[in-house]
């Protein structure tokens, strides 16, 4: 009997080991080897960049605070350029972004920067035309004559040719384009410079271009109020804030000669057909493909592979992770796309790759 005790006892303390080995996910809060805040310690942490995101990246917080209310984060949406900058310099813990960093300053930062993609969004050419109650075409080379100042009356026959039933009338276009540094200009201007040799060599691409003419803003939000408040302007946002500012968005010509709507199926087509390298960053502008919307862009947050502060470096791994898996369903419904699925698996990668020291920054990984 006594014998029998002994032996129960010595199965039962092995089953327990071997229920505690088991590999934790990547999600996890690790108290033992890996970095990261303890349930009763709040962490705070620090972002800035692109507006382009912005209306998701508020959704991710306020969601992901009320599952973490420990975790207390700040994004400031003041472009791309000043994401990369705050980063490179250290004043926060992650950047943002929609144009890639240029190989100059990935130098300027003191240790190696992951661009992870995000999320997809589109440029949208919006526009306020009191007289137009339907849907406007463009031809990509006139959205470029209109931006070159070679088109500049509404009723232009190059904007009446794709709209031989609208009411244009015979009134000056005025040209909204951002002051900032931005990403959305850097797609925008990608996009031109694809579409027209011209534009490449006199105007060129980036987040700040000296535009040939028009009317400056600062932000998304800048051009969204100057178009929303200006009769006969047009300009270029992300889709999100002229969907919530209920501003008519142009159907443009794409690569393969169809005319799209900058809906989310047309940016996960336009995603769909290009493939992704190891780097995570990649141009989506004038893609291929029938359905496609020939101004699609991903969005990237900025992080530093090796981070200085373990803990912080930890919460911010574990945001960011919950951002690419459980973040992605909130997408739809701000005029985002999801990232798709061979992506993920290439960012998932990435993610288990950061570490603070020799310590990696989610258990499980």
């Amino acid at each position: 009997m006594f014998v029998r005790v002994k032996m129960l006892a010595a199965l039962l303390l092995t089953l327990a080991a071997c229920k505690g080995s088991r590999p934790a996910d990547a999600t996890a809060a690790g108290d033992g080897g890996t970095p990261g805040p303890k349930k009763d310690e709040t962490v705070s942490l620090n972002g800035a960049g692109a507006t382009f995101p912005y209306p998701l990246y508020s959704k991710w917080i306020s969601e992901y605070n009320k599952l973490n209310p420990n975790v207390k984060i700040n994004y400031q949406s003041i472009g791309s350029g000043g994401g990369i900058r705050q980063i490179i310099a250290g004043t926060v813990d992650f950047g943002a972004t929609d144009a890639p960093m240029k190989g100059d300053e990935s130098k300027q930062a003191p240790s190696k920067l992951l661009h992870i993609p995000a999320t997809i969004g589109a440029v949208v050419i919006a526009y306020n035309v009191p007289e137009v109650t339907g849907t406007l075409r463009l031809a990509p080379e006139a959205l470029v004559e209109i931006y070159a100042g070679k088109i500049r009356n509404w009723n232009d026959p190059k904007i009446k040719a794709d709209n031989p039933n609208a009411k244009l009338p015979a009134k000056e276009i005025s040209v909204v384009y951002r002051t900032d540094g931005s990403g959305t200009t850097s797609v925008f201007t990608d996009y031109l410079s694809k579409i027209s040799p011209e534009w490449r060599a006199k105007v060129g691409a980036g987040k700040s271009v000296d535009f040939p003419l028009g009317l400056g803003a600062k932000g998304n939000e800048g051009v969204t109020g100057q178009v929303k408040t200006s009769p006969y302007t047009i300009g270029y946002i992300e889709r999100a804030y002229a969907s919530q500012n209920k501003l008519p968005m142009i159907e443009i010509r794409n690569k393969a000669g169809k005319f799209v709507a900058p809906s989310t199926e047309a940016m996960s087509a336009a995603a769909a057909s290009v493939e992704m390298p190891d780097e995570l960053f990649v141009s989506l502008s004038n893609a291929d493909g029938d359905a496609a919307y020939p101004i699609t862009s991903y969005s990237y947050l900025l992080l530093y592979e090796n981070a200085k502060d373990p803990v912080k470096g930890a919460a911010l791994a574990r945001y960011v992770w919950w951002g690419l898996h459980d973040g992605q369903k909130f997408s739809k419904a701000l005029d985002y796309a999801p990232i798709p699925d061979k992506v993920l698996s290439k960012v998932e990668a990435q993610l288990k790759a950061l570490r603070s020291g020799d310590k990696k920054l989610l258990s499980g990984s």
